[in-house]
């Protein structure tokens, strides 16, 4: 009978320990919070701007942390406690990474989100942690050991191609052929193709339709879209078939505009603007001020600010750890 009860008394006195043992999670205070002082203060200041670039393009939330020690805790279960504490990368997508680095163990992880474990599997992973960073921490170069590293996991994010610093093949997210056209593009099948196609030119083409049709302000959106013209195409026909895009946008759209100027919608929105101060085309309200115009939408919000916050994301523990 008194077996019956030593076993729970003893978890009783027990996990107050196994509690304690436990390291503290920080708190977010930004895409780099290095509490180990391991990095410049020029080196967070890069790498926060590149990360925070990085998240806009893609929408994928890099962060990186920096602790001294654990106190004997695993890290990987310390580096997921961590990413579903921040709850890093998007709701409906997981699409987070956090990078990890406990200096006085020499031991490191990258945790990657389950959205993103396709394109950043465990092995790609690991080779950016055995082949790009332990070698600078090696040497005592953390802000070099770091930034590779995350400009490694960004890249391959991205699309690209990352090399060993030997200069062997390291991680291909590969570049392929288009077996139609022969632009150098990312292997997708022809189905991903079309889909990220379909979403990605409707909805850089329905700004594009939009500032085409709009008086004054659609010069605005024609220097806008640029950059989102330039970049977005990559992820579908490569980097030549972005380069034909944008050269193609910059002709197009002015000419189209500069028909386009007798037509009823342009002369009513050029209307309304003179008259009521605004228009409306495809859902979006435009209004002239003091700036030249602004835009609006109802399903529109604000992004509350500089700061830095998770949007929701989880991590199954997909990813690698190692050490130097």
């Amino acid at each position: 009978m008194k077996a019956r009860f030593i076993l729970p008394m003893l978890c009783v006195m027990l996990l107050p320990g196994f509690i304690a043992d436990a390291q503290d999670i920080p708190f977010l205070t930004g895409r780099v919070t290095d509490n180990a002082n391991i990095l410049s203060a020029e080196t967070r200041r890069l790498l926060s701007d590149t990360l925070k670039m990085h998240e806009i393009r893609t929408t994928n939330q890099v962060a990186i942390l920096t602790i001294p020690t654990l106190d004997g805790e695993n890290i990987e279960d310390y580096a997921n406690r961590v990413f579903n504490e921040w709850k890093l990368g998007q709701r409906d997508k997981d699409n987070g990474v956090l990078i990890v680095v406990v200096p006085d163990e020499r031991r490191m992880r990258i945790e990657v989100g389950y959205g993103l474990e396709g394109i950043l599997p465990d092995l790609a992973a690991g080779r950016i942690i055995q082949h790009i960073m332990a070698p600078k921490f090696r040497n005592g170069d953390y802000d070099g050991g770091v930034t590779d590293g995350a400009l490694a996991v960004t890249s391959i994010l991205e699309g690209g191609y990352v090399e060993e610093a030997s200069g062997m093949g390291f991680y291909d997210s590969s570049t392929s052929e288009s077996g139609f056209s022969g632009l150098e593009a990312p292997d997708m099948t022809i189905t991903e193709r079309i889909l990220i196609g379909a979403f990605i030119f409707g909805l850089i083409g329905l700004f594009t339709v939009v500032g085409v049709l709009t008086p004054g302000f659609g010069w605005f959106l024609y220097l806008f879209l640029i950059p989102f013209w330039a970049m977005f195409p990559i992820m579908v026909v490569g980097t030549r078939g972005a380069l034909v895009c944008l050269i193609s946008y910059l002709i197009i759209f002015p000419t189209a505009k500069l028909l386009l100027r007798r037509s009823p919608a342009y002369k009513k929105a050029q209307k309304d603007i003179a008259t009521k101060g605004r228009a409306s085309i495809g859902g979006f309200t435009f209004s002239s001020g003091g700036s030249g115009g602004s835009w609006s939408s109802g399903s529109s919000r604000s992004s509350g600010g500089g700061g830095f916050s998770g949007g929701g994301g989880r991590s199954g523990g997909g990813g690698a750890s190692g050490g130097w």
